[in-house]
């Protein structure tokens, strides 16, 4: 970012900017405040203001890549057309775009997942986001005529996490190819004509 630029930035969306790089880039629990605060150029008071405990950051830093994560996965289904059965095929797109992009860790809720306790605030955001992910694809199927809805937004969902991760370790985008493969023959097999 350019200075001219960072000097109009809010605080806020510096702190969060950087954050989002950094704890994408090296997991929350591998960055620390000091080096959040050094990369924003703003005083140790300005984000403690802003954040008064890492894990408001981490939890600021996981409702930002809800919205864009998520907002990739329904943009992905509504550019598959108005059927739902296939923009459950077509959210696969998404996947596709991710795991091309320049510094791709795979699913920023697993990993921060990973690394964080169960029962603790973060650990539950992360549940939540995959709850509310999972409900919206089963919403689909149930629209798209699946025999069984929960079941199939389960599998979708696993293998979107599955694919996610498969990016990162294989880095091939031929990953997500086969994941959307397999969703449309899951979507064919349970969904009626």
């Amino acid at each position: 970012m350019r200075q001219a630029e960072t000097a109009v930035q809010p605080a806020r969306e510096r702190i969060l900017d950087t954050a989002f790089r950094l704890f994408y880039a090296h997991g929350p629990r591998g960055v620390g405040v000091d080096t959040v605060i050094a990369e924003s150029g703003v005083a140790k008071a300005t984000l403690y203001k802003h954040f008064p405990r890492k894990d408001e950051l981490v939890l600021a830093y996981l409702d930002k890549v809800d919205q864009t994560w998520f907002g990739q996965l329904r943009a992905a289904a509504r550019d598959a057309g108005d059927d739902p059965r296939a923009q459950l095929v077509g959210m696969f797109d998404a996947l596709a775009s991710a795991a091309r992009r320049d510094g791709y860790h795979g699913c920023a809720f697993i990993n921060t997942a990973a690394e964080s306790e169960t029962g603790s605030d973060v650990h539950a955001r992360t549940v939540e986001h995959k709850r509310v992910v999972r409900a919206w694809v089963t919403d689909l199927a149930r629209r798209a005529g699946a025999t069984d809805p929960d079941v199939l937004a389960r599998q979708l969902t696993m293998l979107i996490d599955g694919g996610l991760s498969v990016g990162v370790l294989d880095a091939d985008p031929a990953a997500a190819r086969a994941a959307k493969s397999a969703a449309r023959a899951l979507v064919d097999a349970s969904c009626r004509d």
